[in-house]
């Protein structure tokens, strides 16, 4: 049985000393922060009655996903990423604002600085046999009107689940591309269909989920960042329909309004007008951005990424 102590006076002192409340130095907001941590794990471990080796094979655990940068995975795979998008539609809905396309998880494998392009691209490398893909469609305004100038910034998996950057095996930037629309609006991109991915089997997020009794597999998708002067930015994802895990993503990424239609096109003669040989797939998807109620609403949040933003 835990004794339950962390309530007490001497203890509440010990902890204020260990979150640095008892100096001037250093950050005020990092002390407020410590401190609600120490006493919610004091508290979790008394009322949980958790026992020392539990404690222990914790911290042996948080060791480990460190070690695998698992950490932006785990938060994903535990919600806590999907109810940080949550927390900022109830502010939108207190403060009146709705409407756009909606936003979702950014997830831990974006990097920046991928090649940027005019209206049009090819973001693959031609070593990956997949299908070949035609993404297009258009940035729009509250009022439907045309966005020119954005920046559309995609990026997705290969056929085999990974990312460039992250899997070796890829050319620099593979399947990351920017793309600015055109007056009209417009974007185009020529990629392969994207495969979904599972968690690393051997790794520390799986283990967990395990546990949990839980997958840890996501449908096959697209990431979005869609920015342009004056509008707010928007970090979303398009999730692919008729995928098994599109209403079962372990992220909880999928959401109503952000589900593309692949079209598969056999036809021959479409295939020549479209330069390539064989089946491919086309998808259109428009976005809808919302004006900016302040500067700094134009920005993308500043957590850590692979790389520097630029």
């Amino acid at each position: 049985m835990t004794v339950k102590i962390a309530h007490t006076a001497d203890v509440q002192k010990f902890f204020e000393e260990v979150s640095g409340l008892n100096n001037d130095l250093g950050s005020p907001r990092m002390k407020l922060v410590t401190n609600r941590i120490v006493n919610d794990v004091a508290r979790i471990i008394e009322d949980l009655q958790v026992t020392p080796d539990e404690f222990w094979k914790a911290v042996d655990y948080l060791n480990r996903l460190g070690s695998r940068q698992e950490a932006g995975l785990l938060v994903a795979g535990l919600g806590v990423e999907h109810y940080l998008d949550l927390q900022l539609d109830a502010q939108d809905a207190e403060a009146g604002i709705s409407g756009g396309t909606p936003r979702t998880i950014e997830g831990p494998l974006y990097v920046a600085g991928a090649p940027m392009a005019e209206g049009e691209v090819r973001m693959d490398d031609g070593l990956d046999p997949g299908t070949v893909m035609f993404l297009q469609g258009r940035v729009l305004d509250e009022q439907g009107q045309p966005v020119a100038g954005a920046v559309v910034d995609l990026w997705h998996a290969n056929t085999q689940g990974t990312y460039s950057y992250f899997d070796s095996t890829q050319s620099d930037y593979n399947l990351r591309r920017r793309i600015v629309t055109d007056a009209e609006g417009r974007y185009r991109a020529r990629s392969i269909v994207p495969s979904g991915y599972g968690c690393p089997a051997d790794g520390p997020t799986q283990e967990l989920l395990d546990q949990l009794g839980r997958h840890g597999n996501r449908p096959a998708h697209i990431h979005f960042f869609i920015s342009a002067p004056g509008y707010r930015h928007l970090t979303t994802q398009i999730n692919l329909a008729g995928d098994q895990y599109l209403w079962d993503d372990f992220a909880y990424a999928t959401r109503d309004g952000l589900i593309g239609e692949l079209r598969f096109v056999e036809d021959a003669a479409a295939a020549d007008a479209r330069g390539v040989e064989g089946r491919f797939a086309e998808m259109d998807f428009d976005f809808q951005l919302l004006n900016a109620p302040k500067p700094a609403s134009e920005a993308r949040s500043k957590r850590p990424r692979a790389l520097q933003d630029v």
